[in-house]
Parts: structure tokens; C-alpha cells; sequence
């Protein structure tokens, strides 16, 4: 009996089926570094302990993303070793801010499979949470990935498509607890712009790109301990191209969404996203916002901002999300939608 592990196909998952994930991790400061070093992020309170001490947090908590990484890194082996391409996400909350010493392991549920037309691969939907070293919910998300089948031939499940919101409820959102947005120094975070600055439908420019390389998207893969094949063997795609994981594009996407959004300073929550076409090294990243929606919150000085954040390959100066066919615009490589807190 073989003691390696080949990964789950199609066919091997169940719906209701739970799977706990190995390899818990604990988060450190090495993470925040590196977070720093792959990415152009400069939001203030994840970059200074003195800022987010300001603000009601202490230590200072590590960027939303990192936490979403590393929990999403843990059902790679489980859910997404055999990937295609992961599609999409959905009601994701962050419970907590999470800091240095936390340390995070995830279990999954499948939820929804669909055999594909092609008889050869299928869409698994899984709901996966991450709890603390104290087990409590740290953050939960549903998401769907395109995976092989090992047996073409092997008879299609059941299909099961569950039924995902399409939007986080703004009275779900978790609002850390102490956050005070009153005594906010915006000279600091390096814009003025606040919550009521923001007005439904306006889109906001970025501006700035970022070419990608396989080094750099292969080390973010492995800092997250994401052992999809298609992220590093040549081999496991027919055009032989390493696929940049759709993390390593959120995580850019976020990042370059600073010009403009520089104070927007903490994700709440994922609504939906969608990794609308496959990104490869060589590519160069642009992105923009358009503002959704706009809540006020029960924490002193706080807004929710609800954001749909577009990275593209080239910059798309007319913003175009969709062509007049209702299909993505050419270039469009990610479609999120988020909310975040930003002071009032």
C-alpha cells in the first residue's frame, strides 16, 4: 500500500463529506515581512504597532489576506491538490484581527459538486473554517475549484449546487473588538479621504502596476504552504506555464488599491470573488475600485465601505468590468468584492 499522498479527484469527494486539514501554523513576524516584500502594501496599521495602538489594536495584527492564505494553504492537499483552477469565493468573514503567536488549522465541508460537460474534471464547493490555538473561529469562507477526475469514465455524482449569498450582511460584520477610529491620524495612513468622501458608484484608478514573476509567486506559494501542482510543475498544464496562484493576485490587487484607498485599513469581509482568467509570469497588474455600498458601524469613528476591487493585465484606464455581451472585458483577471472599515 503506497504511504504518498496523490491527492483527492473528483470522484473521491462526497457531499457532506468533513475534512480536517493537517499542518497547523503559527503566524510571526517573518510573515509580515515577507508579506512586505512580495507586495506593495502600505497600510498603516498592519505596517506600525504605534498606529494600530492608536486605533484600539494591540499587537498589532497582520494583514487579513496573510490569515486568508494560511488557512486557505491548509485544504490545498485535501481539496485543491488536482486543481484545474480554483473559480471562486463567498461569505468569507474575519472573526478577529489575528497576531503574531496566533496559530491557525482549518477543516473543510463539501458542500455542492457538478460534474463538468467534458465528463473529464468537476467543480467542488466547500466550506472551510479556520479556528484559533483556543478553537475559536478565526475566519470561514466557502469556495468552488475546478478539479480532474482520475477515471474519465467514473459516473457523475449527484449534482449539488448550493446556494451561497451573494453578499455579507453588513449587520454580520465583525468589528473587532476596541476599535476606535476617533483619534485617526491620517497624515500617517498618507490620505485624507474618509468614509463620507466615498460616494456610491464612483471608480478609483490605482494607477500603478506591478509586473509578475515565477519567483516571487512561487515563494508567496510556498510561504502559504499551497502545494497545488499547477503552481510549480511545468508538467501539470498541457501549455507547460506555471499558474500564479489567484491568492498572489488578490494579495496585489489589495495592495495597489492603497493609492486611493490608503485608508481603508481593515477587509471585514469577502462577499464573492471570481479568478475570471488565469494570470502567468510576465503579466503586469494593474487594478480598480468602485464603491458598492456605505454603512456606518457601532464602533466609534468607523465605516464599512463595500468595495468591488478589478485586477487587470494592463491598465484599463475606462475601468470596464464587462463588455456590452455581459462577459468579462478582455485583461479583467479578478473580480472581488469586500468589505472594509474606514474611519468616519
Amino acid at each position: 500500500m503506497s504511504k504518498t499522498n496523490p491527492g483527492n479527484f473528483f470522484e473521491d469527494f462526497a457531499v457532506g463529506q468533513v475534512i480536517e486539514h493537517a499542518t497547523p501554523r503559527t503566524i510571526t513576524e517573518g510573515d509580515r515581512a515577507l508579506y512586505g516584500a512580495l507586495y506593495p502594501t502600505r497600510f498603516a496599521l498592519p505596517s506600525s504597532a504605534a498606529f494600530a495602538a492608536q486605533v484600539g489594536l494591540s499587537p498589532a495584527p497582520v494583514e487579513e489576506l496573510i490569515a486568508f492564505h494560511i488557512a486557505f494553504g491548509k485544504t490545498v492537499p485535501d481539496v485543491s491538490l488536482n486543481a484545474v483552477a480554483n473559480l471562486g469565493y463567498a461569505e468569507c468573514r474575519f472573526h478577529r484581527p489575528l497576531v503574531p503567536g496566533d496559530t491557525l488549522r482549518t477543516r473543510s465541508e463539501v458542500i455542492g459538486l457538478k460534474q463538468n460537460s467534458n465528463g473529464r474534471s468537476g467543480v467542488v464547493y466547500v466550506r472551510s473554517t479556520a479556528t484559533d490555538q483556543h478553537g475559536a473561529v478565526a475566519l470561514e469562507w466557502a469556495r468552488w475549484v475546478m478539479v480532474h477526475k482520475r477515471d474519465a469514465e467514473a459516473p457523475a455524482p449527484q449534482t449539488v449546487v448550493p446556494e451561497l449569498a451573494p453578499v455579507v450582511a453588513p449587520s454580520d460584520l465583525v468589528i473587532p473588538a476596541g476599535l476606535d477610529f476617533t483619534a485617526y491620524d491620517f497624515a500617517a495612513a498618507g490620505e485624507p479621504h474618509r468614509f463620507g468622501d466615498y460616494a456610491v458608484g464612483e471608480r478609483i484608478d490605482h494607477v500603478d502596476g506591478v509586473t509578475l514573476t515565477d519567483s516571487e509567486h512561487m515563494m508567496a506559494t510556498r510561504l502559504w504552504q499551497n502545494t497545488a501542482k499547477v503552481h510549480f510543475n511545468t508538467e501539470a498544464r498541457p501549455d507547460g506555464k506555471r499558474l500564479i496562484y489567484g491568492g498572489h493576485i488578490i494579495s496585489m490587487a489589495r495592495a495597489l488599491s492603497f493609492n486611493g484607498l490608503a485608508n481603508v485599513q481593515l477587509i471585514a469581509a469577502i462577499n464573492a470573488g471570481a479568478h475570471v482568467s488565469p494570470a502567468f509570469a510576465g503579466d503586469t497588474v494593474y487594478a480598480w475600485s468602485e464603491v458598492l455600498d456605505a454603512v456606518e458601524t457601532d464602533a466609534p469613528g468607523v465605516g464599512a465601505l463595500r468595495l468591488r476591487l478589478v485586477a487587470t493585465r494592463g491598465r484599463d484606464e475606462t475601468m470596464t468590468l464587462r463588455g456590452d455581451d455581459g462577459k468579462y472585458a478582455d485583461g479583467v483577471l479578478l473580480d472581488l468584492d469586500y468589505w472594509a472599515l474606514i474611519p468616519r
